[in-house]
């Protein structure tokens, strides 16, 4: 797995660079969630420190214990019941999505003193069955977003799974840019190249550095 890790290293430095961008200008998030500890085990010990997980719970259950290791991100949907939890447990949440949510963390931000940094979810699609904000919401939501002292400091997205991705990206990108953020939390195992050419600075990377899921 080691060979693999350096394998889709060398390929995210290889897209940087074949976009005119530093190498190491695009950060690999890890998505360690639902895998074996015996996979995720041998990616840690080649160095690999940023880490994705999908549920608040499984990322404490897993993680606890070595949390002073690693930087971990929260990738999925967030319930505004677990926003405790995750302010106090993450250095990320990528998946802010809705204005309740942003109040509630907003709260217990204020409560903890603790503030992670915060991604808001785009859905460039507008796919039903998806989270994030509407693209046409999201100067709004951002603005609220900073009204309420958020620190949001970049744009995620997930596109559909057909089609080409690489309009969502540059949308996303066309998003970020007039509100004045830099980062671009997009691309996974199938499309990453892509949007590392489209200006992602962190992609997320399960399927193809694991293998499946268990």
């Amino acid at each position: 797995m080691s060979e693999v890790y350096a394998s889709i290293q060398n390929r995210i430095r290889a897209a940087a660079v074949a976009a005119g961008r530093p190498a190491d200008a695009v950060t690999l998030v890890a998505v360690s969630k639902l895998q074996p500890w015996d996979h995720i085990a041998p990616i840690l010990a080649a160095g690999q420190r940023v880490f994705g997980e999908n549920r608040v719970q499984e990322a404490m259950g897993r993680w606890g214990e070595r949390r002073d290791q690693v930087e971990l991100r929260l990738i999925g949907p967030l319930q505004s019941n677990k926003a405790r939890d995750a302010v106090a447990f993450f250095d990320v949440i990528e998946s802010l999505d809705r204005e309740k949510l942003a109040h509630v963390l907003a709260d217990e931000i204020q409560a903890q003193g603790r503030a992670p940094r915060l991604f808001v979810q785009v859905n460039t699609g507008e796919e039903p069955q998806k989270a994030g904000i509407a693209p046409g919401e999201a100067d709004g939501f951002i603005a609220l977003c900073r009204s309420l002292d958020l620190l949001v400091e970049g744009l995620m997205c997930i596109p559909p799974a057909e089609g080409d991705p690489a309009p969502h990206f540059r949308l996303l990108g066309q998003i970020a840019a007039r509100n004045g953020l830099a980062k671009l939390s997009m691309g996974m195992s199938d499309d990453f190249e892509t949007a590392i050419a489209c200006g992602a600075t962190s992609v997320r990377v399960g399927s193809a550095l694991f293998g499946s899921r268990t």
